[in-house]
């Protein structure tokens, strides 16, 4: 019994990994798997939480060094695909100045995955904006500090 058992759980989470590597695509499928930039970071230069029309919240934080993003990460209480968006959101964000930043946009991101569900899309745009409220609240403290 036991053995029909886990045939039937392997078999099972093998169709589950098909369809999200379907849907999702290889970068996106991984991300899943695999999120990357799970923070929160201590001590963060800026930070922003924004909840989407979904429902969803997302987190990103920010740390700053010469005016470069140097570290990065996020937190999401929503999907799957919230995760995938939060980690490439992240991860695109590290290396960055401010006027980079400002590129990386909804459709940046869903360009980043190459291929992603139409119902899901939505998480890519919460995710752009979530890091650009953190680059603007990073911005005006710059700008009380001069």
């Amino acid at each position: 019994m036991a053995d029909h058992l886990d045939a039937f759980i392997e078999n099972l989470q093998q169709r589950i990994f098909d369809e999200t590597r379907e849907a999702f695509g290889e970068v996106g499928f991984q991300r899943w798997r695999n999120p990357r930039y799970r923070g929160p970071l201590d001590a963060p230069d800026s930070r922003a939480r924004v909840t989407g029309k979904c429902g969803d919240t997302m987190q990103i934080f920010l740390k700053f060094e010469n005016n470069r993003v140097c570290d990065a990460a996020y937190l999401t209480d929503g999907c799957g695909s919230s995760t995938v968006c939060g980690s490439l959101a992240a991860e695109m964000a590290i290396g960055k100045n401010p006027d980079e930043l400002v590129a990386i946009t909804g459709d940046a991101i869903l360009e980043k995955l190459g291929r992603f569900p139409e119902e899901d899309r939505h998480c890519a745009f919460l995710a752009a904006e979530t890091l650009q409220e953190a680059l603007n609240r990073y911005m005006i403290d710059r700008m009380k500090t001069k």
